[in-house]
Order: structure tokens, then sequence, then C-alpha cells
């Protein structure tokens, strides 16, 4: 008997409404995870944050949520899709209480490492139980309405996370996930089927899943960390609780980014082993003989590198150079969320003429010209009119990118292998967005430690001073730039670091936007008959 005769599927009315309530789980966390970027400069100010921790607010997020994706997906494929859907999202709305009342940064950054346990929970059960109970048609459609979700609420965060800031304050761009939460789970309880892998496969991969974990977690945080601590040898002492490392020792980065490729690399011979001596894995391998899913996650990784990178280091541009709120700031990435939720509108009919592949390399070659059209134009004499239509362009490639992406990697997935398949891909994408967040975050540190300095020099001001000012603007992620028209020859300061900001924001837009030229040079490799696939609901059996 199939496997999609033993589920539950869905049909009618009640079908539209589990999506409906799964895509609003989704967009929470997705939301959460955006809305961040414009409370940043807030946040900054209230809890006397550094620009590391401002990265680590985003990362621990991010890196959580990517390194226990692929355990909570087998995790859902063993225990039931709805039942770990559930504690994520009780788990998420718990963090984000712990996120509100935080008033220091370690107790901010370890709520949102919670938040990130409780997202790795809620994405790929959403996603496996879309796979598991939708068929045909309706499948391919649920697909690009997650997608759209994912593209959609990235974009929308920045106006919801400005208007909370400028009219509460940081602390309710974090509390509004509670009503969320609640609706979630009443409609999920509701409507929701509970699904299962049926093959009735037991059992724990611990070493796959330490090493998973312990390796991802090691690359990022020596991505994040090697700009303040030394790549090689140390340059700052360390501190963390009772652990303490000197300076001038061999750097903790180096060691931590060199353990993490060796436990990724482990990861890759073991679990080959385990599967083929028939025991539970936490990542299949095989999976990766599917060429669409492979070519997929690789298009995710190096997109995501791009995309959400640099929603990080805008909102901060806008706010420390233009001088504008977080609203205002909000109000001006609305353009980049209008662009993408034209696109996710028109990217379904699209798709039925031309593949979901041509129109996913559609919205990638959109994003290059927006990202690659901000770096060209970006001043600190910029107005949100200057960049609305870049980032008009930026928002209709997310659209047309995500909303098919999903579709894409999973969909020649058997449906008993969903949580676990739903879980990569997902990982992909938020390995992606936490690297990328480290990569341009240190891209605009570096940016903002040459340019600031090279532009203050060049108006006049001594070295020493150039200097100095130089390190309090990349130490605070620019946000120390209105305080400066207070000091002695506070406007030439003020132009100064202004303009070096504007350079290093340029920086970080070259880097995005050729990372996504590689994704979009990636994307070649996806099989064309994947539009076939999706447009009939249909998955081989994996050899």
């Amino acid at each position: 008997m199939p496997e999609t005769a033993k589920q539950q599927v869905l049909t009618g009315k009640r079908r539209w409404l589990a999506l409906a309530f799964l895509a609003l789980g989704v967009a929470m966390i997705i939301l959460d995870a955006t809305v961040v970027n414009v409370a940043i400069p807030s946040m900054i100010k209230d809890l006397n944050l550094t620009t590391n921790d401002a990265e680590w607010v985003n990362a621990a997020y991010s890196l959580t949520f990517a390194s226990l994706l692929i355990l909570a997906g087998r995790l859902a494929d063993r225990f039931g899709r709805k039942l770990l859907f559930i504690i994520g999202v009780i788990v998420f709305v718990g963090a984000s209480v712990l996120v509100a009342i935080s008033d220091s940064s370690i107790s901010l950054i370890g709520a949102r490492a919670l938040q990130g346990v409780g997202a790795a929970m809620i994405l790929p059960a959403s996603l496996s139980v879309i796979n598991a109970v939708f068929v045909g048609k309706s499948r391919a459609i649920a697909f690009a309405v997650w997608g759209a979700t994912i593209g959609g609420m990235a974009a929308v965060g920045p106006l919801v996370g400005g208007w909370l800031t400028t009219y509460a304050s940081w602390h309710w761009a974090f509390l509004i996930n509670v009503p969320i939460g609640i609706i979630v789970l009443v409609g999920v309880l509701l409507v929701v089927p509970e699904t299962k892998d049926l093959l009735g496969r037991k059992g724990v991969d611990i070493p796959g899943t330490l090493l998973s974990t312990f390796g991802l977690l090691g690359v990022v945080f020596a991505l994040i960390e090697g700009q303040r601590y030394g790549w090689v040898i140390s340059t700052a002492a360390f501190k963390a609780g009772p652990i303490t490392w000197d300076e001038g020792r061999l750097s903790l980065v180096f060691i931590s980014g060199v353990l993490g490729i060796i436990a990724l690399i482990a990861l890759i011979f073991i679990e080959s082993r385990r599967a083929a001596a028939g025991k539970i894995v936490i990542l299949d391998l095989r999976l990766f003989r599917i060429r669409s899913f492979a070519a997929g996650n690789s298009v995710a990784v190096v997109v995501s590198l791009g995309e959400f990178g640099l929603l990080f280091t805008l909102p901060l541009f806008l706010q420390a150079v233009r001088g504008y709120n977080a609203l205002e700031t909000g109000v001006i990435l609305l353009a980049l969320a209008v662009g993408s939720f034209v696109a996710s509108g028109a990217g379904a009919p699209i798709s039925q003429r031309v593949g979901p592949v041509r129109v996913l390399q559609l919205g990638m070659a959109l994003e290059v010209i927006g990202i690659l059209g901000l770096g060209f134009v970006i001043s600190p004499e910029i107005t949100g009119w200057g960049m609305a239509p870049w980032l008009f362009l930026y928002g209709m490639g997310v659209g047309f990118a995500t909303a098919q992406l999903t579709g894409v990697v999973l969909s020649e997935i058997p449906v008993a292998d969903s949580g676990q398949a739903s879980a990569v891909q997902s990982t992909s994408r938020q390995v992606g967005a936490a690297i990328g967040t480290a990569v341009l975050g240190t891209t605009l540190l570096i940016g903002l430690g040459s340019s600031v300095s090279s532009e203050l020099e060049a108006r006049g001001i001594p070295t020493a001073q150039a200097q100095e000012v130089s390190q309090a603007v990349a130490s605070s992620a620019g946000q120390a730039i209105p305080g400066l028209a207070g000091a002695p020859g506070g406007d030439v300061l003020v132009e100064g670091a202004a303009a070096g900001f504007a350079q290093a924001t340029k920086l970080v837009s070259w880097v995005a936007g050729n990372f996504v030229f590689l994704g979009l040079l990636t994307s070649l490799l996806l099989p064309k008959n994947t539009a076939r696939v999706l447009s009939e609901g249909y998955a081989p059996p994996r050899s």
C-alpha cells in the first residue's frame, strides 16, 4: 500500500484551515528572526550591548535553530509531527517572554538561544505535516504558501518591529508572540491531524546528534567571534563564566572552527557506515542521491548567506547614519515586503507555465540586481525613496525564490522521510542565515574599522583621534555616531563617521550580492523535470 494511503490526507476546507494555522506558526518564528533587526539599535542603547553582543542576539537564535533542526525532524518523524510542533510553540512563546524581561546581554542571548530551540521544533514539523497530509496539486500549493510565508514575514518583520519599538518598546517586539502562539496552539489542536513515520523505525543516533550539533556550533562560533578574539592567535581574553582564555595563545576561535569542521567531516563518515549497517541515522545521506534535494539544499545555503545578513546591516545604517527611528526604518523596508508579496502571488501562475525552477532562478536574479543596486546608491544622504526601487526588486526576488525553493527541494522525497528531509532543508536555510550574519557582520566591522578612520583623516582629523572614533563606531555598530555631534568639531566627526559607515554598508552589499549570484549559478544544477514532479505531486521511492 502506498505510504500516502496510510496517512490521514486532508481534503476540503479543513486542509486549508490546517495550512493557515501551520503557516501562522511558521510566520511567528520568521517574524521574530527579523523583528529584532530594527529593534537592535534600541536594545544596544538600553542594555549597553556591543557590536558582537548585537551579532549574538541574532546568531544565538539562528545557531540553536540550525544545529537542532535535524534532530527535531527525526524526533517529529518518530514521536509525532503535530506533538513536536505543539511543544515547539510552547517553548518558543515561553522563551519570548524571557527575552522581553531580559536586563543584560547574557540573559538576552540565552533567551534568544532558547527561542531557537522552540523554532527548531516548529519549522520541520510544520513542513513534514504538509508533506504528509497534502497530495497532488494541493501539495504544490501548500509548499508555495509555506515558502511565501517565510519570504513575506522576513520582509514584514522590520515594519512590525519598528512600530512596536517606536510606540511601545523593544520588549513588545517579543511579547507579541504570546497571543499569536495561543491562536496557533488552539488551531493546531483542533484541525491538524497527527502523523508519524509509518515504517516504524526506532532508536536514537547519539553519535550523529552530537556531531551535527557541535560541528555547526563550532563553525558558526568561529565565524562570529574571529574578528573579536583573533582568527589564529588570541588578540583578546575570552571569558565565559569560569572559563578564561588568555590573550596571546592559540585562538579559541581557531580551535573551535577546526574542531567544528572535523566533527562535520566525521558526521559524514559515521552516518554512511550506520546507514550501510541498517542503523538509525540522524542524517540519511542517501537522500542526497536525489538530485533536486541535493542541489536545492546547496542553493538554500548560498542564497541565505546573502539574504538575511543584509537585513542585519540595513537597519543599523538607516538609524545610525540617516537618523530614522525604528518605525521609519520599518516603513522604508516595507518596500521589500511589498515586492515579496507581489512576487508570491504571481509566482504560482508563472510556475505553471515555465516551471518552479525557472521562477526560482528569476527570483535570485532579481535579488542580485536589487542588492547590488543598493550597493551603488547607498550614501550618507540616501533617502528611503532612493532605496525603495532596489528594495522592491530585492523583495520580488525573495518572494519568487523562497516560495518555490521548498517545493523544489522536497519534490521527490518519500513521505516517511519528510521530517528528516524538511529538517535538512530548513537547516540549510538557517545555517546560511547564521553564517551570513556572521560573515556580513564581520565584513561590516572590517569596513567600519578602515573606512571610518580613513574618512576622518581625509577631513583633517588626527590619526589617533580618527582611530579612537573608528573603534567607538565599530564597537557600537554605528550607534555612537549621533553622539559625536556633542564633541569638539562634532560636525566633521559625524560627517566622516557617516561616510565611513556608508562605505562599509556598500561593502556588505557587494559581498551579499555575490553570495546570491553564486546561488543562482548553483541553481543550474537543478533537474529540469522538477516542474512535473511538483505539479503532479509525484514522489518516487528512494533507491
